[in-house]
């Protein structure tokens, strides 16, 4: 709960959601506990308000921020869930791309690239969704009677949200949208074309809307509030609610944002620009029924902060996330090893989903010191990757990066990353900026206007700036060796070996 005046942060409460990894490749959430998590949310976070003598009634409106492409289908007469929710680096879907892939001309990944701004890949909603008709025979009928939703993680909580089996509202923004390669970018409507080239019937879709308009009324705020009738709802996908948030309203302004995976984002004002290097085009934001919509060029890495909860979990070489930094600190180099971690395949600006996780330039010397180093100076290399291809779509190399996402409080990573970019990095120090941009885009709807997003009245943020400390030539020479490693990583999987990911 942010102040809309000061955008000064007043409460908050967090919960981590179980990811379940059912088989090799793939990642899956429980929807139902995604919903009980943001209620053990509020509840908790109105709980500490109180505390603090704030008046919960002065809650005018509520943001949602989700993971983008996260596929849920649900049963709009019982309000469950039909499957458990795919999450977007789930690699299942490789073999229905192969095979969609088949009927284009040329096997062309980038066929719909004009009218979506992607390319065909087991990230986007629609591959997802076309498993889970394949796949899922309760799926399958609940189409057939017309009982079935399909929405991305925030169209399942605003439809529960807003009433669920009781006239909860069926809708996404644009944003969300335009991460399921069913939507042309340009009409801002989901596409008949794609929708009958995936197979896909557009009645299971959610209706569309701006980032910054009223959806509806948040039913079980009101046990909270009195009765009072005063939640009303918006919504951004998390990546573009962090350039929000990182007040990026201005053409060529961008930023990096650090959780599971990495998002740099590009404000590239009311034209889409296409990439000419790996990266994508997607709406940045729409701020209003009324008003024009914002295009931003994008880099995605799948892993990022995945690859410090995996040295955790699957290695066990550090009890906790901080103690991957210390490990990393106590030796401050990866002597010459170098760590690709291509769980999920390469995202930009490879889009390669045979690759694989490798670690390569290991002696008898080499450590778990040096490991946790060269995990984190993956993240770095990785982000370069997608900023140096971004210099060349957008031709005016960027002179800083603002950075956000829990990953930012690493200041070992901050520092590689200013290091291994040759650029000065700024962190602000509330790294809550994905909330906050999903809070401001709330507080401005027509209807609400608590929150004023003229960038005259836009507060200044207090910010860390981490500058390079090492020669350029020694980032240009570990840039390399990187970039040697990633080949390495290639063509190592296919879909034609065996399901069970053992070997024959």
């Amino acid at each position: 709960v942010f102040n809309a005046e000061t955008a000064e942060l007043l409460s908050h409460h967090q919960v981590e959601i179980k990811q379940e990894f059912p088989r090799e490749g793939w990642v899956e959430q429980d929807p139902k506990e995604i919903l009980n998590s943001v209620y053990e949310c509020v509840e908790r976070t109105c709980e500490k308000m109180n505390e603090l003598n704030i008046d919960i009634a002065n809650i005018r409106a509520i943001g949602v921020t989700n993971q983008r492409e996260t596929t849920v289908v649900w049963d709009k007469t019982t309000g469950e869930p039909l499957y458990n929710a795919i999450v977007w680096l789930d690699l299942r879907t490789q073999s229905t791309v192969e095979r969609l892939l088949k009927r284009i001309p040329g096997k062309n990944k980038t066929f719909s690239k004009f009218k979506t701004g992607l390319p065909l890949s087991t990230y986007f909603s629609a591959v997802k969704l076309r498993w889970l008709l394949d796949n899922v025979e309760e799926i399958r009928k609940a189409v057939e009677d017309g009982r079935a939703m399909f929405g991305t993680i925030d169209s399942w909580l605003i439809w529960s949200l807003t009433g669920g089996t009781n006239g909860g509202v069926h809708c996404t923004d644009v944003t969300n949208a335009s991460r399921t390669m069913l939507f042309n970018i340009h009409s801002l409507e989901w596409d008949p074309e794609l929708c009958k080239f995936f197979d896909i019937p557009m009645e299971i879709l959610p209706s569309v809307r701006s980032s910054s308009e009223i959806y509806g009324v948040m039913v079980c705020f009101q046990t909270f509030v009195k009765g009072k009738k005063i939640s009303h709802f918006q919504c951004l996908g998390d990546q573009h609610a962090a350039l929000v948030g990182q007040m990026c309203f201005q053409d060529g302004q961008a930023k990096n944002t650090y959780g599971t995976g990495c998002f740099l984002l590009c404000n590239t004002g009311q034209k889409s620009v296409f990439s000419e290097h790996g990266l994508i085009t997607t709406i940045a934001y729409k701020m209003g029924k009324d008003k024009p919509a914002f295009y931003a060029l994008e880099g995605s890495v799948a892993i990022a902060g995945a690859v410090v909860r995996w040295l955790r979990d699957n290695l066990g070489i550090a009890k906790t996330s901080a103690e991957v930094e210390k490990l990393a600190a106590e030796v401050g180099t990866s002597y010459g090893c170098y760590f690709v971690p291509a769980f999920s395949g390469l995202y930009a600006p490879y889009w390669e989903p045979s690759a694989r996780g490798i670690i390569c330039g290991l002696t008898q010397f080499t450590n778990k010191n040096h490991i946790a180093f060269a995990a984190l100076e993956a993240v770095c290399f990785q982000t370069r990757e997608i900023l140096d291809a971004m210099n060349k779509d957008c031709g005016i190399p960027l002179n800083q990066l603002q950075v956000d996402g829990g990953m930012t409080n690493n200041k070992i990573l901050m520092q590689l990353q200013s290091d291994i970019l040759c650029i000065p990095v700024v962190k602000p120090s509330m790294p809550e900026t994905t909330a906050l941009g999903a809070a401001m885009a709330a507080g401005a709807a027509e209807g609400v206007e608590v929150w004023s997003l003229n960038p005259g009245d836009l507060t200044a943020v207090t910010c860390e700036r981490f500058e390079p400390q090492i020669n350029p030539e020694e980032s240009e020479y570990r840039y390399a060796r990187w970039k040697k490693a990633v080949m390495k990583s290639m063509g190592w999987e296919s879909s034609e070996g065996p399901s069970n990911g053992k070997p024959e």
